[in-house]
């Protein structure tokens, strides 16, 4: 049974005739870019997210460098985040000419550790960058204290958050800024790259309109150097359907992860951690375990997908390792070595959850009896 990492074909098929109507409308209006779509996506996702301001930008990665110069990080500034996240979470920090500093993750969640954060802030340090990673929030309240207690930006990358919460507030409302990826894959994805900055600060999100478009304060004048980070027509009309069918996607997500955690409890797995502080999206489903090599193997035997998020923390890739030489972050460290994400996604079934859970199982179970032979 062939099992992908996520059926966007599957969703295509449920969403056919809302997806193909948008999309016909906006190549028959002729507007392509900064169009209606645009602007009404903008409030629509203000709305969900109970903010003041939506800003719709080309990529993620644009939200977060763009959010970062909103709050004012520049060269000679440092962010506090976390290594254990995908290379564009620091990549962002670099492009505003500032240093990201990595501080390792909590050993349940995977998330920044908020007292180690605290340890890595200096008179240098401007901001604070937690990944609310997989679809859980990182603990957000300690980290805004110690913002508040410095004075600085707390700027949440939500790329795999869209929908989850915290202390009853939606991801992305709860810092100065928040930035969302709607690459394909993720929870609220488009038909190819494009991104979002939210937040209450009309300040900072004038200045993130102005960078997406050239730097522009009104027509033919420039106030800054910006950027062409325009979100097309077509990728926000594709956004505004899948937003009204979000928080059912992401209740099914739920419900899968349910499935799983049952089916392999008593395996030997290590299955996702819920914090009890907020709402978890599961934009991915990552067990841990010391056998994950053996397991990734049996799943693709059987032509199952599975994913390594993330096998090389940042402090030890070769963009950054010169500049963190010697640094350990040990929890991290040990994490890229074990976890493993499975299949997720709404249109997943019981059967193929079975079926992952049965090969997971099986290669566990049957890897622990080859280490225990006098059991």
């Amino acid at each position: 049974m062939r099992i992908p990492m996520v059926d966007l074909q599957a969703q295509y098929r449920d969403l056919k005739q809302e997806i193909d109507e948008a999309l016909q409308a906006v190549v028959a209006s002729g507007q392509f870019v900064l169009g209606p779509n645009v602007h009404a996506l903008e409030r629509e996702v203000a709305e969900y997210c109970r903010v003041r301001h939506a800003v719709a930008v080309a990529s993620g990665t644009d939200a977060l460098h763009f959010a970062l110069r909103a709050a004012g990080v520049g060269p000679g500034d440092e962010v506090v985040t976390t290594s254990f996240t995908f290379v564009a979470t620091a990549a962002a920090v670099s492009y505003t000419g500032a240093r990201p500093v990595f501080v390792d993750i909590d050993p349940a969640t995977f998330n920044m550790a908020p007292g180690l954060a605290a340890t890595a802030v200096t008179a240098r340090t401007r901001a604070i960058l937690p990944v609310h990673l997989y679809g859980q929030p990182a603990d957000l309240a300690p980290l805004q204290e110690l913002c508040r207690g410095h004075g600085l930006a707390l700027i949440e990358d939500c790329a795999q958050s869209f929908g989850a919460e915290y202390g009853g507030r939606k991801s992305g409302a709860y810092g100065n800024l928040g930035c969302f990826s709607f690459y394909p894959s993720k929870n609220l994805g488009a038909y190819g790259d494009a991104g979002m900055v939210v937040t209450d600060d009309d300040t900072a999100a004038e200045r993130v309109r102005r960078l997406r478009d050239h730097g522009r304060s009104a027509l033919y004048r420039h106030a800054v150097v910006g950027y062409n980070s325009r979100l097309d027509e077509l990728q926000a009309a594709v956004l505004r359907v899948k937003l009204r069918h979000l928080d059912e996607y992401n209740r099914r997500r739920r419900e899968n992860a349910h499935r799983y955690n049952e089916r392999l409890a008593n395996s030997g797995i290590v299955t996702p951690v819920v914090d009890g502080k907020g709402l978890h999206v599961y934009h991915q489903y990552t067990i841990r375990s010391a056998r994950r090599e053996t397991i990734q193997q049996a799943l693709a035997a059987a032509d199952i997908a599975s994913a390594v998020y993330y096998p090389v923390p940042l402090h030890r890739q070769e963009v950054y390792a010169a500049e963190n030489a010697g640094m350990r972050l040990p929890v991290a460290e040990a994490a890229a070595e074990e976890v493993l994400s499975l299949p997720m996604y709404p249109e997943l079934t019981q059967e193929q959850i079975e079926e992952v859970s049965r090969i997971v199982r099986q290669a566990s179970l049957r890897t622990q009896a080859r280490g225990n032979p006098g059991c």
